[in-house]
């Protein structure tokens, strides 16, 4: 055994094969793993290792560029019964939205661009009618994140003075997104007013001072408030705002258009409500209940609007092309009527305890094997916190439920599970109808495993 023995980079070069992976990754990054694969010879080598052949250097650097070049994000089989999984991308688009991303962005298209009038335009003008008619707000502004839009709100509206907010809001949610932590970056001095568990509307009345900006109301998203509590209502706020010219900013977080309480979930806080209860800025997500891409979305009052949109963080902030093209037909289905039939989120969330168990058995059918059980699924992403819907879960036993998921997420596509009981758990609700057969396919690769 000996270094001698391995084949020269050049010498590698000449051969057929290696023309094969240059045409298909490229010089460069072929040149990389071939000597990145020539270095783990030498290291063998020393080690004791039997020589390796030209053939054993390319096997070893097609490996290696096809592991560096494999795509990361993948598109996954969400099993866990849990609808707006943060995890796992939040809200699923609808077939149109996927198909306008995909018509628009092969082209050029009129984002900043008057048809009419032959001069530019304004992005917001594509989807701000169709928020205003939705929400019955004066007008509108989309940014690219709901934190966005409130840490827009706050810079633009608040800055060098005090914002208000409640004890009881200051929370926290995934990602470590702190409340209090933004509206100190927007540079604002947070005032905060009553107690962890208790806020009186006389508590903003005594807090209000001169430099006082705003008035903050975030909604709790996560977590519930039981027991001795007492928060003011927004209705109130808005009318000691109006009383002292400040106006409010109401942070909804996820942002219902459609009543929750229909479906057999607690009310979720609508943005229709907070436009009507008189709030200058609402702020909530496109990708949670709205059922749309990443965006965060701030209706409102013009006035306070327009000084938001004329802000130089705004641009910063602004939504592509591709989030506006998917929010624009997003929009569409809630003012056609059909949000629960075309967006898979409230799809999910409307579907019949009775049709998701019909779909557990046909799953446990086509395996022969497992049980239907009965089971919870949740919305998730922040909202309705404790509410579950009724569902049925197929439940396989396993020996190594732990090993089992492992399996699962091997497969192609990926495949989300979740262990209860002891037993590894799926459930229908939150499967896309198209990835039933992918589904049942990984199911049974995994099982064979599992039992061989």
């Amino acid at each position: 055994m000996s270094l001698r023995s391995l084949p020269s980079v050049d010498s590698l070069l000449q051969l057929d094969t290696t023309q094969s992976l240059i045409d298909h990754f490229g010089r460069d990054l072929t040149l990389q793993a071939l000597r990145a694969c020539l270095d783990d010879a030498r290291q063998g080598i020393r080690e004791g290792e039997a020589d390796r052949t030209s053939d054993h250097i390319l096997s070893c650097a097609e490996a290696k560029l096809l592991e560096w070049m494999a795509p990361s994000l993948r598109a996954v089989i969400n099993a866990t019964g849990v609808i707006l999984h943060t995890n796992l991308g939040r809200a699923p688009l609808s077939q149109d939205a996927q198909a306008a991303i995909s018509h628009l962005s092969t082209s050029y298209i009129n984002l900043e661009y008057d048809l009419e009038s032959g001069e530019r335009g304004h992005r917001e003008t594509h989807i701000e009618s169709l928020i205003t008619r939705l929400t019955g707000a004066e007008t509108a502004l989309v940014v690219n994140n709901n934190a966005a839009a409130v840490l827009l709100g706050l810079t633009a509206l608040a800055k060098g003075r005090q914002a208000l907010i409640s004890r009881s809001q200051l929370v926290e949610i995934g990602g470590g997104f702190r409340i209090p932590d933004v509206m100190t970056q927007s540079g604002a001095t947070v005032v905060e007013v009553g107690t962890t568990n208790r806020t009186h509307l006389e508590d903003f009345e005594s807090a209000i001072g001169d430099q006082t900006a705003l008035i903050v109301r975030a909604h709790h998203s996560n977590f519930l408030l039981l027991g001795y509590t007492t928060e003011p209502k927004l209705e109130d706020l808005v009318s000691i705002g109006d009383q002292h010219d400040i106006p409010i900013l109401d942070d909804l977080g996820s942002g219902a258009l459609l009543d929750t309480a229909n479906f057999g979930l607690g009310h979720e806080p609508m943005v229709q409500e907070s436009v009507r209860a008189g709030a200058a800025l609402v702020t909530f997500s496109g990708d949670k209940l709205l059922g749309g891409p990443q965006a965060g979305l701030i209706v409102g009052a013009a006035a306070s609007v327009e000084r938001l949109r004329k802000h130089p963080m705004a641009r910063a902030l602004r939504p592509d092309k591709l989030c506006l093209a998917a929010l624009e037909v997003t929009l569409g289905h809630y003012l056609r009527g059909e949000a629960t039939a075309k967006l898979p989120v409230w799809r999910m969330i409307a579907s019949p305890a009775d049709a998701v168990r019909e779909v557990a058995r046909a799953w446990r059918q086509a395996l022969a094997t497992g049980e239907v059980i009965d089971g919870e699924s949740t919305v998730g992403g922040g909202s309705l916190p404790g509410e579950t819907l009724p569902t049925s879960l197929l439940a396989i036993d396993v020996d190594h439920p732990q090993a089992f998921l492992k399996e699962l997420r091997n497969q192609n596509p990926p495949i989300i599970a979740r262990i209860e009981t002891n037993r590894v758990v799926l459930d229908p609700r939150t499967v896309l109808p198209e990835q039933y057969q992918s589904l049942l396919e990984g199911l049974q690769s995994a099982l064979s495993h599992a039992v061989s």
